[in-house]
């Protein structure tokens, strides 16, 4: 990728005079990276996986337990029984260091092949740079990567290093399995007051975001880590929460589940809960608010979805009527309960609104062969009634949430006899 922006162009330049590993770095980084094993055969023999010597075994369990040590080149060593005489294993060892101005992580791809009664053959090549500005701005330098591979470290180790597509910083996120001790950080960093403790996050994020916003440093030294590292992994936008952080780390309330409570922030802040109050801030039972607050807000949802429905079921209004429009008006009673044909659709809407079923989302209206009707005892609706034109026989009647009501086999009864007056309309 050809730089194009003023800092692209700085880094390429700055990219070449970079130092190459020391000999004290590459021992740092073979040392560390791997364990180091002796290889013991069941007729006792040892052979020290790193120089090659080989030696007889003299205290089996005690080397198995405690390990031992090289007589030719000192090195500690786990012991390992195993018939297996070539290992082959990789790490990543980085640097922290700055270049005129930019904190810079170096990562080194570092490859290790082991045979048995031969010395350990280490390379180590570095393969992505990760250079962040002062403001917290990054770009990456790094070799060619096989993305759609099988493999995470199929790496390009033949290709240039070069600017890479931001786009694609993810597929050069780095977790070094040791980083060198001999740490450079920008004033800032150093003003900031870490130095080796990234709270779980690597040190590229932890700096990058930092950097990119004051705020994140004071999450860790306030108790709040799990935030911290919700916020980096994330990469929410900490503004938005705060004010509310703010009264947790006031009242000393720390936030285990950070996805939960950030979800649950936002909740308060539609409902226009004071975000300021602890209260509502610092839940004692978390799960419990969130889940009440996350109910109502479906349950306005669902409102909402009913009513953007209603604009788009009104233009069926005058197909019902023509359908339907010999049957309103007519109503029946046996003093006690009164049964009446829903006349339009956004009475089928406020039925199935006020008994919280389907007559109206599953647009019972449309039904040509079926008749609506209401039962209601003065004005509070009861059940709702569908009855097939077809065969003049009830199919369904319904209570709130699809219950039968204690006036059921009354409202039934009313209808039957009542069927003459729907038939005549029917004919009419």
């Amino acid at each position: 990728m050809k730089p194009h922006t003023n800092i692209q162009k700085e880094i390429v330049q700055l990219a070449q005079k970079l130092p190459k590993l020391t000999e004290r770095q590459k021992a740092y980084a073979y040392e560390h990276c791997f364990k180091h094993y002796a290889h013991r055969t069941k007729g006792g023999m040892i052979t020290c996986m790193e120089c090659g010597h080989r030696w007889k075994s003299e205290h089996r369990l005690a080397e198995k337990l405690c390990g031992c040590t090289c007589p030719h080149c000192g090195r500690k060593l786990e012991v390992m029984d195993t018939r297996q005489r070539v290992f082959t294993n990789n790490e990543y060892f980085s640097i922290v260091t700055t270049c005129n101005g930019y904190q810079v992580f170096r990562f080194f791809y570092v490859k290790v092949f082991k045979k048995v009664m031969q010395p350990a053959k280490y390379s180590i090549t570095e393969v992505v740079q990760r250079w962040i500005s002062s403001k917290g701005e990054t770009e990456t330098f790094a070799r060619l990567r096989c993305m759609f591979g099988l493999y995470y470290d199929m790496w390009s180790l033949n290709s240039n290093m070069e600017l890479r597509s931001q786009k694609r910083l993810h597929a050069y996120n780095i977790y070094g399995v040791c980083t060198y001790p001999q740490i450079k950080l920008l004033p800032k960093l150093k003003y900031i007051g870490f130095r080796s403790d990234f709270y779980g996050s690597s040190p590229y994020d932890y700096y990058a975001a930092v950097l990119s916003d004051c705020r994140i440093e004071t999450l860790p030294k306030a108790g709040q880590t799990c935030m911290f590292r919700h916020a980096i992994t994330n990469g929410i936008r900490l503004k938005d929460y705060w004010a509310a952080i703010k009264i947790c780390i006031r009242n000393r309330y720390e936030i285990k589940e950070p996805h939960i409570w950030c979800d649950y922030i936002k909740l308060l802040k539609h409902f226009k809960k004071d975000i300021h109050n602890a209260k509502y801030v610092c839940p004692a039972n978390l799960h419990a608010e969130h889940d009440r607050l996350v109910q109502k807000r479906n349950v306005e949802l669902r409102e909402e979805q009913m009513k953007k429905d209603l604009q788009k079921a009104l233009t069926d209004e005058k197909k019902y009527k023509e359908q339907k429009g010999r049957f309103f008006g007519l109503s029946f009673s046996d003093g006690t309960l009164k049964v009446k044909v829903l006349e339009s659709v956004t009475e089928f809407f406020e039925e199935g609104m006020a008994m919280h079923h389907c007559v109206f989302s599953n647009q019972y209206y449309l039904k040509e062969d079926s008749l609506i009707l209401s039962a209601s005892i003065e004005g509070k609706r009861i059940e709702t009634i569908e009855l097939s034109l077809d065969t003049m026989q009830i199919v369904q009647s319904r209570g709130a949430c699809n219950m039968n009501t204690s006036y059921h086999r009354q409202i039934i009864e009313l209808v039957n006899k009542n069927i003459q007056l729907i038939e005549q309309r029917l004919t009419a």
